[in-house]
This record gives structure tokens, sequence and C-alpha cells, in this order.
């Protein structure tokens, strides 16, 4: 019997169960052996996912579509650029418009902090947050810990350094939300500018990877997002990439078998050597990107899905 979560939504990871995790994770795997196997049930056949992106993606948006596709639904897209918001529509008139029309899910990015909570007080359908200005990524923390179980077959115990932009990351605040919910121990390694304001007492900050990266199990690295800060906080890449840039013997201070994760994109020789990148035994970052499309299948399923 499927799980039954205790959302509605996919808006952040505070609200979710222990068990809503693991359901999510399981249907997952269950999803990955389907794709691999050519069985996956179409448990959307029939529903139609409106897909609402103000930002820029191509791994999120894409393996969300990618899922909406494999289990048999279908896709509309709104796209500011070419909507009547150029023409002065306010965002909450043209969300109206759109829940007229009766979509079995919305799938979000927005630049604006909350944004998802506020589309979710408009329509009548499950909103998934696909990331909202620096506050949360839900999905991506979900595959994240979906390739380290895959790895590690565990979260509880490991250490889990998270190195980089750490002030302006969706991304490390959902994972941080979920990882410590699991049992993980986190290492949050930055520049003290890039450091974040408020995190949990049980996670420490370090300001140097040569002292952070010590026990760390998996090595989780972050990109500067230039787009959200005041350039002259990382005026020069080449200085961040000495302090701060994952090489091959930086990788060797943590665990030796130690794997290396990364969101994307990446930027190659500022946050990232090429070598670690592209390491055959250590880098999941591919394949990271790739359970993108199993986890994100999982939470149409549990959240839309006809059973």
């Amino acid at each position: 019997m499927t799980h039954i979560l205790s959302v509605k939504n996919l808006l952040d990871i505070p609200p979710l169960t222990v068990d809503d995790i693991a359901a999510i994770l399981d249907r997952a795997a269950f999803f990955k052996r389907s794709l691999i196997d050519k069985t996956v049930p179409q448990t959307l056949n029939g529903k139609v996912v409106l897909t609402l992106f103000t930002e820029n993606s191509t791994r999120t948006r894409n393996s969300f579509e990618m899922a909406v596709l494999r289990l048999g639904g279908k896709l509309m897209n709104w796209d500011e650029k070419i909507s009547s918001a150029q023409k002065g529509e306010t965002f909450s008139d043209t969300l109206r418009y759109l829940n007229g029309y009766q979509p079995d899910a919305i799938v979000m990015r927005h630049h604006e902090y909350n944004a998802p909570h506020y589309v979710q007080s408009l329509v009548d359908c499950p909103v998934i947050n696909a990331g909202d200005s620096y506050r949360e990524h839900p999905s991506q923390s979900l595959l994240d810990a979906f390739t380290i179980i895959e790895h590690k077959q565990r979260i509880q115990g490991l250490t889990i350094g998270i190195i980089g932009d750490l002030a302006h990351s969706r991304v490390a605040n959902s994972n941080v939300a979920l990882f410590t919910k699991l049992g993980a121990h986190i290492h949050l390694i930055a520049p003290k500018n890039l450091q974040p304001q408020k995190m949990p007492s049980n996670v420490k900050i370090f300001d140097t990877l040569e002292e952070g990266l010590k026990t760390c199990d998996v090595v989780y690295v972050l990109r500067i997002q230039k787009e959200r800060m005041d350039i002259s906080a990382i005026p020069d890449d080449t200085a961040y990439y000495h302090a701060y840039g994952l090489t091959p013997e930086r990788l060797a201070i943590a665990q030796h078998d130690a794997i290396v994760m990364h969101p994307g994109p990446m930027n190659r020789g500022v946050e990232i050597s090429d070598d670690v990148a592209d390491d055959p035994s250590q880098s999941l970052i591919f394949q990271q990107g790739a359970n993108g499309v199993p986890v994100r299948m999982a939470i149409l399923d549990l959240l839309v899905g006809a059973h």
C-alpha cells in the first residue's frame, strides 16, 4: 500500500515527517527500477501539471518535466517573459486565472522569498516548490538524500561537509534541514562573509577546508551565487579557488571513501577542479543529477498520482 503523505504540498522540508521522507525515497527507488525495466505505472495519466518558472533552470525544470511525461501526464507552461505580466497584470491575478484552468499540480520556481506559500494560498491544487529565492529547494535535498543512501546505505551518523556560498543557498538550507532530521552531522565550510546568519545548534561551522573536511563522509560543493550578492563579496575567482576550491589534495583530507556531490551548475576552476568533478570513483555529481527524475516522479506520484 502506498504511503499517504502528511502534507498536501511540497513547499519546504521541515513539515515532512521521517515517514514521509522514507516514503518518497522508497517510491523513488521503485521508479528508478521501473525506468530501467520500462514498467513505469502511468499514475499521471489524464493529469495536467503546470510549470511556472521565473528563474533560469536546467536540471530541476527538465527533470520535473521528464518525470511528468514518464508518468503519463501532460505539461502546461507559464512563461513570465511572454505572458501578460509584461502588460502589467499582477502575479495574483495571473494565478487566479491559471487556477481557473484546473491544473492538477503546479511546479514552480520563483525569485521571491516564500512565493510557493503565497501561490498555494491562491490555488486549489498541490504546489511543489522547485526553489524559492535563497530559502528552500526541497526536491533537491530529497534527491541528494536518495543519492547518498544509494552509495552509503544510510544518512544517520554520517558527517556531511557543505562547502561554499552558504549565505545565499536554498540548497544548503533544505539539505541542513533534511540531513539533520535523518541524523547526520553537518560541517558548513565557507569564508566568514558567506556563512549563514542562523543555523541549528548541532551544525558546526568552519572557515577553512583543512579543518572542516576532517572526518567527512560526503563532500557537498556549492557554487558562488554572484546573482544574489554584492560582487565585492568574492572579487576574485582565482583567490576563492586557492582558498576553497575542492582539489584532489583537499578531498584527501576527508574520509578515504568520501563521495563528492554538487547540485549544479558547476563553475569548474572556481569551486571545484576538473579532476574532482570527473573522478570516476568519488564524484557522484552526474548520477546525482540523473536521480532527479525518479525522485521527482515519486514526489508527483505521491502528491498527485492516481493509486
